[in-house]
C-alpha cells in the first residue's frame, strides 16, 4: 500500500503546500502534514513518525522530521488546519457531484474501559458504545462534499443541520435513513437546494396538529410514489462509500486505535484517513482508465494496409 500511494501523497502535499508559507517556523506545514499522513498510512503513532529510523523505505521524506511535542503543537493551528482543506478541497474537485447526496455516519468506538474524556457514550452500530462519530455527505466523488467528526452523543439531527450550511448553492436529492426524519434537517436540506428524502420512523402514526416542513410532507408523498422509490434506493451507495473507507489496508479501521484519542487528535486522524482513502480511489480510477485504453488499442480494427497483406 505505501508503495502505491505514498508517491502519490507527497506529490499532492508538496503540490499544494507550495501556496502556504509561513516565516518564522522550522517546519513548514507541508512538512507537518506529510508526517502524519505517513503515521496514518502505516497505522503507527505520530510518535512512529517523528523517528527518522522509520522512513528508510522511502526517499520521499522531508528534510527534516519534527518533533512529537511539535507535530502535536503544529496540527491544531490554522495554517496546517488550512492547507488540510485545500487538498480536501482539490481531491474533491476530481469530477462533477451528483445530483444524488447521501447522508449517513460512521461510529467510530473506543474501549469501553477508555479514558479519554472528549468521548461520549451513545448510539452505536447496532450496541451501544462509546466514542465518536463521522458524519459525512457523499456525492460520487472521492472525498465528502462535507463531513464532521463528534462525540458519540451528539445528535445526527443537529449535526446535520450544520453540515447543509456547506452545501448552499448545490441541489438535488438527498438520500438518508430515519434517524434524519426532522423537520429541522428536512427545512436544512431544503435551505441549501436539496430535497431529502428519509423514511419516517414510524410509518403508521399521523402527522399531528404541529408544525410539518413542506419538504418532508413532499419526501412522504414521494416515497409513495416508483420515481421516489427508486431514487431512494440509490441509497446503498453511501454503505459502498464507507466499506471502501474501512476495506483496505490504510483505511479508517472499524474502531479507533489505542493512540488515538481526545478530539484533537481523532479530527486529523480522520481527515489523513479520507484523504488516503481519495488518493487510492484516484489511483485506482486512473489505472481502470489505462488498462481500457490499452484494451481499446487491441480491440480496434486492422490498418488497410494491413489487412491486405
Amino acid at each position: 500500500m505505501e508503495r502505491e500511494l505514498w508517491p502519490r501523497l507527497y506529490r499532492l502535499v508538496l503540490d499544494v503546500g507550495n501556496d502556504v508559507r509561513v516565516k518564522y517556523v522550522s517546519f513548514q506545514p507541508h512538512a507537518i502534514l506529510l508526517v502524519l499522513l505517513w503515521a496514518t498510512l502505516h497505522d503507527r503513532p505520530r510518535s512512529w513518525a517523528c523517528d527518522p529510523a522509520n522512513w528508510s523505505t522511502t526517499p520521499l521524506r522531508p528534510l527534516r522530521i519534527p518533533s512529537g511535542s511539535t507535530l502535536s503543537r503544529r496540527l491544531r493551528r490554522l495554517p496546517e488546519a488550512l492547507l488540510m482543506r485545500m487538498l480536501a478541497e482539490r481531491v474533491r474537485a476530481v469530477g462533477d457531484p451528483s445530483l444524488i447526496h447521501v447522508l449517513d455516519g460512521k461510529p467510530l468506538p473506543i474501549g469501553g474501559a477508555g479514558t479519554d474524556p472528549d468521548a461520549r457514550c451513545g448510539r452505536g452500530a447496532g450496541m451501544r458504545a462509546k466514542g465518536y462519530k463521522v458524519h459525512a455527505v457523499w456525492a460520487g466523488r472521492p472525498f465528502p462534499e462535507t463531513y464532521r467528526v463528534e462525540p458519540l452523543n451528539v445528535n445526527e439531527c443537529k449535526v446535520s443541520e450544520h453540515m447543509m450550511l456547506d452545501l448552499i448553492g448545490s441541489g438535488g436529492y438527498m438520500l438518508a435513513d430515519g434517524e434524519y426524519d426532522s423537520n429541522g434537517v428536512f427545512d436544512a436540506a431544503g435551505a441549501a437546494g436539496f430535497q431529502l428524502l428519509a423514511p419516517r420512523e414510524d410509518p403508521g402514526a399521523g402527522l399531528g396538529h404541529h408544525y410539518q416542513s413542506q419538504y418532508r410532507l413532499r419526501s412522504i408523498e414521494l416515497l409513495g410514489t416508483p420515481f421516489g422509490r427508486e431514487v431512494y434506493a440509490m441509497r446503498g451507495r453511501i454503505e459502498r462509500s464507507f466499506g471502501n473507507l474501512c476495506a483496505f489496508g490504510g483505511g479508517l479501521p472499524g474502531a479507533l486505535p489505542a493512540w488515538v484519542r481526545r478530539s484533537h487528535r481523532v479530527a486529523p486522524y480522520v481527515w489523513a484517513k479520507l484523504l488516503i482513502n481519495a488518493v487510492r480511489i484516484l489511483e485506482k480510477q486512473r489505472l481502470t482508465a489505462k488498462m481500457q485504453k490499452v484494451r481499446g488499442r487491441r480491440d480496434a480494427p486492422a490498418p488497410d494496409s494491413f489487412r491486405a497483406a
